[in-house]
Formats: C-alpha cells, sequence, structure tokens
C-alpha cells in the first residue's frame, strides 16, 4: 500500500540549507562481484568490450580504493565502435550535492597511447550528450587521478549534477587497437584542492561474529574526511586494505568469510582526492563459531544499531534509509526503532541509563514537533521538528498510519521505563500527553464517515483523500483509534471501516490487488493448501503481518473473521510455499529464500507478494526474519543462509542490507528504517514476548481490546 503512495506523491522536495550534500558519485565499489549493474556496453563491427550480460566486468584483484574496480577490456577497430556508460545510481533521499566543478576519476592501463584510450563525455537525463574529452595519461599500469574540468565537458551541470545520468567512454576514431583499463573512484567533486587532515584516527571496538568483524569508531566532526579506509591483517604485521566506508558512518563489517581466525585492523582518513591520514593503532579480535541462538542476536543487535548510533542526531529518532536524508526522519520508521531500542536494552546492547537518555531526547523532540489535531507528519526534519513534504506538496501535514506506527512504539515504551524516578517518570508523562493529544476521531473527517482518512494537509485539507481500508499494513490506526482514552472512535469503525465489505471497499481491494480474491475484506480461499481467511490474492506482502502487530500481539486479536495469529502464520506460509514452487523460476528462491514484501529494488521500491504479477525477483530480508513468530524454522533457514552464503554482499554496517535480486545480480546499497527494526522486534517477541507484553499491558489497549470484543 505504501508504494501506491510513493508513486502517486513523491516529488522532489526543495533545497534545505542544512541538509548533507553528497558528491555526485558514478562508482566506489560494486557490492556484486561478475558485472556492475548500473550501465551497459554497446559495440559495432569489429569492435568490442568484454562483457557479462552488456555489463561491464567487476575486478576484484584491482582497485584505487578497496575493493574492486570496473574492467574495460576493450578492442578498437576502424570498421566499428564501442561505447561503455556507468550510470548513476539513484538512492532515495540522496537528493542535495555538492558542485561538480570536476569528474575526478582514477584509472590504470595497459597501455596510454592517445589513439588507444578512450574518450569521456557526459550523458544527461534528457538523452543529450556533452562535449567529448580525449583521455591522455603518464603513466602505464599504475593508478592515476583524471580530473575533467566539467567546464569544458557541459558548463549546465556545474550547479546541478542531477542533469547528470551517465559518464561514457568510447572508441577513439581510426583506431585499431586491444587494451585493459580498470576505472575508480569516478565522482563529480568540487574542488580539486588537497585537505589536510591532522587527526589521527582510532577504532574504538572491534568485535568478532562468526564470519565478520564489526569495526567502530567515533562520529568524524571533519569535513575534509570523504573516506574512512579500512586495512586487515591476518599475522598482525602485514595489512592490505580490504575496505572504505563514507565519513558519516562510523562503522565498517569486514565479512571476511572466515571461521576461527584472528585478525588486525588499521584506519586512515581520506579526503575527496584520497590523500590518507596517518593510521591508527592496531586493534585485533577473533571470529568465532556460533549457535542459532548467538545468531539470531546477532542480527537483533546489528539491526538496532541502524536506531542507536545510526539515528538522526538531534531528535534521537530514524532515519528513513542510509545514506539519504541525515537530518530527517521518518515517524513510523521511529515508532519501529523505539521499540527495536527497547529490544536492544533487554538484550544488554545498551544500558538502561543510556536508553534512559535516548528516550528524554526523543520524547522532547515529539513534544516540539508539527502537529495537526495531534498527529505528526510522516517525515520531519530533526534539527527543527519541523514537517518536511518528502512526498511532495500535498504531503506536507499528519500522517495518521505514521502517527500510528509511532504511538505504538511508544506505548511500548511508557511500559518499559516503569521507574520510580523523574526521569522515567518525565518519559511517561511525555508519552502520555503526545498520546492523548491525538485527535483520532477528527480523522473521520465527516461526523457520520465510516472511515478513517491518512492524510490532512494545513493548507489544502483532504485533498489527499485515502480512505483507510484492510486488508493491508493500516489495522493499527483503527485499532489505537478505538483504543483512544480521549478522542477515540467507535468500535464499530472496525468493520464499517478496516473490515468494510461495502462497495466502494471491495472497488479499493480489487483495484490494487487485481483480484476479486479478498475484495470483501474476507478471503476463504486455500492456497497450497493452506486456507486464508482474511486478506487479498494470497495475503499481500509480509509487511503487512508485521508493522501492525510489533506492538500489538496477534495471538490476542480475534475478530468477527479470524485470529490474527493464525492468519499471519497461514500469510507467511503461503509467501514460503509460494517461493518454493517458484513458477517465475526467479535464482535464490526456496526453503532457504523467501520473504518477498516491500523494499528496495533494482528499478526502485516495490512491494513484492507471493503473485506472480508482482513477484519481480527480489528477496527482502526482512520478509522471512520478521516472519520468526510465525514461521520460527523457515526463518532461521533463511537467516543462515543470507549470512552465511550471501554475506559478502549483503551483511554491512546494520545487518543484512534492504534487499538483493540475483536474477540481475543486483543488491540494494541502503539499509531501510522500516525495515530494519521489524527484524529486532519481531525476533524478540518470537525470543521472549517482550515487546507484545509490554504493548498489550498498557491499560489503554486493554481498554481498546475489550471494546473490539464487544462489536464480534
Amino acid at each position: 500500500m505504501k508504494s501506491i503512495l510513493y508513486s502517486a506523491l513523491f516529488l522532489s522536495a526543495s533545497l534545505c540549507a542544512q541538509e548533507h550534500q553528497y558528491d555526485y558519485t558514478f562508482f566506489t565499489n560494486s557490492l556484486m562481484k561478475d558485472n556492475f549493474f548500473y550501465g551497459n556496453i554497446k559495440s559495432s563491427g569489429s569492435s568490442s568490450v568484454k562483457n557479462q550480460n552488456n555489463k561491464l566486468l567487476v575486478d576484484r584483484n584491482e582497485f584505487h580504493s578497496p575493493g574492486n574496480s570496473i574492467l574495460l577490456d576493450y578492442k578498437n577497430a576502424k570498421n566499428g565502435k564501442w561505447e561503455a556508460s556507468i550510470e548513476y545510481e539513484e538512492v532515495r533521499g540522496k537528493d542535495f550535492f555538492n558542485k561538480a566543478n570536476f569528474l575526478s576519476f582514477w584509472i590504470k592501463s595497459e597501455k596510454n597511447g592517445s589513439n588507444i584510450l578512450p574518450t569521456v563525455k557526459l550523458q544527461k537525463t534528457d538523452g543529450s550528450v556533452s562535449k567529448s574529452i580525449t583521455l591522455k595519461l603518464t603513466k602505464k599500469n599504475q593508478w592515476e587521478n583524471i580530473l575533467i574540468d566539467i567546464s569544458n565537458l557541459d558548463i549546465s551541470v556545474i550547479n546541478d549534477p542531477k542533469l547528470v545520468k551517465a559518464v561514457i567512454f568510447s572508441q577513439p576514431e581510426n583506431s585499431e587497437s586491444n587494451n585493459k583499463i580498470w576505472l575508480d573512484d569516478i565522482a563529480f567533486i568540487d574542488s580539486k584542492e588537497k585537505k589536510t587532515i591532522a587527526e589521527t584516527p582510532k577504532i574504538s571496538s572491534a568485535k568478532g561474529y562468526m564470519k565478520h568483524v564489526d569495526l567502530k569508531w567515533n562520529p568524524l566532526a571533519n569535513d575534509n574526511v570523504r573516506y574512512v579506509k579500512i586495512y586487515r591483517s591476518e599475522n598482525g604485521k602485514d595489512f592490505k586494505p580490504v575496505g572504505i566506508q563514507d565519513s558519516y558512518i562510523d562503522r565498517f563489517a569486514d565479512f571476511t568469510n572466515e571461521t576461527g581466525k584472528k585478525y588486525s585492523y588499521k584506519i586512515s582518513f581520506l579526503d575527496k582526492l584520497f590523500n590518507e591520514s596517518k593510521l591508527s593503532e592496531i586493534i585485533s579480535t577473533e571470529t568465532k563459531n556460533m549457535s542459532d541462538e548467538e545468531l539470531m542476536t546477532m542480527v537483533q543487535e546489528a539491526s538496532f544499531n541502524y536506531y542507536w548510533d545510526g539515528a538522526e542526531t538531534e531528535s534521537g529518532l530514524s532515519k528513513e534509509n542510509t545514506n539519504g536524508r541525515q537530518n530527517m526522519i521518518a515517524t513510523g520508521a521511529s515508532g519501529f526503532g523505539i521499540m527495536a531500542l527497547i529490544a536492544g536494552t533487554e538484550r544488554g546492547f545498551i544500558s538502561r541509563k543510556e536508553s534512559v537518555e535516548r528516550f528524554t531526547k526523543i520524547v522532547n523532540f515529539i513534544e516540539k514537533a508539527d502537529k495537526y489535531h495531534g498527529a505528526v507528519a510522516h517525515f520531519i526534519d530533526g534539527k527543527t521538528g519541523k514537517t518536511e513534504p518528502f512526498f511532495g506538496k500535498k504531503d506536507n501535514g499528519a500522517d495518521l498510519v505514521e502517527t500510528s506506527f509511532l504511538v505504538q512504539g511508544l506505548l511500548a515504551a511508557h511500559q518499559y521505563f516503569n521507574k520510580d524516578n523523574a526521569e522515567e517518570k518525565n518519559i511517561r508523562q511525555k508519552i502520555d500527553k503526545f498520546w492523548k493529544g491525538i485527535e483520532w476521531n477528527w480523522f473521520k473527517q465527516t461526523p457520520d464517515s465510516k472511515y478513517l482518512y491518512w492524510h490532512w494537509s494545513p493548507d489544502q485539507g483532504w485533498v489527499i483523500n485515502h480512505n483507510l481500508i484492510g486488508w493491508n499494513e493500516t489495522m493499527v490506526t483503527y485499532l489505537m483509534a478505538i483504543a483512544s482514552p480521549t478522542h477515540s472512535v467507535p468500535a464499530s469503525m472496525y468493520y464499517s471501516g478496516w473490515a468494510s465489505q461495502d462497495k466502494i471497499a471491495q472497488d479499493y481491494r480489487k483495484d490494487w490487488g487485481k483480484s476479486d480474491e479478498g475484495a470483501m475484506y474476507t478471503n476463504g480461499n486455500s492456497y497450497y493448501g493452506i486456507k486464508l481467511d482474511v486478506g487479498v490474492n494470497k495475503g499481500g506482502p509480509l509487511f503487512f503481518a508485521h508493522y501492525s502487530f510489533m506492538g500489538y500481539d496477534p495471538h490476542g486479536l480475534t475478530d468477527r473473521y479470524t485470529n490474527y495469529f493464525k492468519n499471519n502464520q497461514n500469510i507467511a506460509k503461503i509467501n514460503y510455499l509460494y517461493c518454493v514452487e517458484n513458477p517465475k523460476k526467479q535464482k535464490g528462491y526456496g526453503k532457504d529464500g523467501w520473504g518477498l514484501t516491500a523494499s528496495d529494488g533494482p528499478n526502485g521500491y516495490n512491494p513484492d507478494e507471493p503473485v506472480e504479477r508482482e513477484d519481480t525477483g527480489k528477496l527482502t530480508p526482512t520478509g522471512a526474519i520478521a516472519s520468526f513468530p510465525y514461521t520460527p524454522t523457515e526463518s532461521m533457514a533463511v537467516l543462515k543462509n543470507f549470512y552465511l552464503n550471501y554475506g559478502d554482499f549483503l551483511w554491512g554496517e546494520y545487518g543484512f542490507r534492504d534487499s538483493f535480486d540475483l536474477n540481475n545480480n543486483w543488491c540494494s546499497p541502503i539499509f531501510m528504517g522500516l525495515n530494519q527494526a521489524p527484524m529486532t522486534v519481531m525476533i524478540e517477541n518470537h525470543r521472549t514476548g517482550l515487546i507484545w507484553n509490554l504493548f498489550m499491558s498498557h491499560p489503554d489497549v486493554k481498554t481498546g481490546i475489550q471494546k473490539l470484543e464487544k462489536e464480534k
């Protein structure tokens, strides 16, 4: 359901002066070996470029910055031509950039004749191309930095690098030759001035797991640092570069793929031209065998860190995704992150004192944030508390669904911070004030409405006009509205709105599901021998069974149609069995490769589900792993397979990356706020029921459940 809003509402937001500005980067490293997804090869006549599925090859043995480069192994022929593009990879929320005064890249070439080396030009998003530059090198078989003044290519892109789609390398005219070149660290930069980095780096911790080592250092405040460079040694003496990390992330996961080995590490700082600082002191650790229980804790901790040291600094809340907006928080993801922080506190990842300090920051921020009849916006600037209309001008006010996700986390926190001291009392009081101030009944739009509405704009009213109809992720919104002690809606709205069987509701479900199955809210069909009581098609993407049930224990939710633990469990089993059947023959699907849900993808965000029309071939770790309470055996198989067999590209500083697609040799570069926390929280609910027990103990939640029971 979120994908419908994303595609309908997304517009580029206006420049926000204080947001982090990135260098417009075309290539640093490929997560995947073999070939680089972003770009393609064209050739004619006798000219050619070695490729894989018209994609440029990736070389892990040669690189300027670790751990790989792009290989251009080409043949120039007078009766033909070739062209190789390296495209910019769009990342959600990565939309503010430094000036593009220079095109900088590093090149290593077997030969350096001017009639052998390719020409370079820019391809713009409108299809036009810039002037071409003929490459000239001074070295053979050595890495050399090329700096091209953008005014010699296309002056229009200096202030707007987003006009550029790709850097294109092409065959020179009238050339008959063969050559190999390696390309690395391709980016627009604003200055070619060398930056002095006087400070000496320090690794604060190194912790070994089964097949990786987690490194941590203190957050960097030096704007001259572009990357942190990581060196590893297996004997404590001979160090090799194994990776680089963006300076705004203060941890690195080195996936060594070896168990029971000792490793030593150093790090350094790099500026934009890769000038290097002094090296840190050595720190050492060992990888080790781990039990299934330890692996679950490992996944919980890694995802927890996204909301701990990966949080927006002023609010303490969750960013939408990594490598996107640095100052913008996502309220729904923040609600999930709040529950992850609680689980992490109980697991000992942080102390209760640290947790109290973080939650004090969180509730103080929520108190000052923009509100609309008590509700908050989907996206908020973490520095100011002001609404950020990231999805466009219409979405500049209240988002009731995101508010309900946030409140779900806060009510669990209200119950967790139960000590009789000033700090924890303050947390409870401020949560209580926010919770009681939300005017759920106002979001009916009209007094006689059968439905709650998703959005409200302070200057455009109900312009989006999206009424909430299930089955999808918004069940929690009705449950919260019914539970409100101050501004509740009648429990009957659960049936007139959420589970409505009116024509408008049937048409709504048919429209997004492209099916009559589940159009009445109830389904009743059997898939793979499993009866589905509620849900469109085969239940939809798996986040439908997660988002509303991280706090609400589905064991205790039974309406006229089903018990929701049973229904969610059946949705997860159907998802699993669809992937085992694998009707589209997708790579990686099977008993240890399943979990279709909403996530990043090679062609953008998509809510994959177990129907061929919405099966794009990507696998999303949170899908199966957040289903642990429903399918513990099948979920554990996925966790182990994804970590042990795909960890070299899929595992990063915050655990599993958002998704991957083996059909296209693609892996998402991001971690997403909505997808990391469900793994931490739902594993904990499977193991101890912690978050379910806390949330369900809240007196208002209990009252809401009782009201709903009377409507059955």
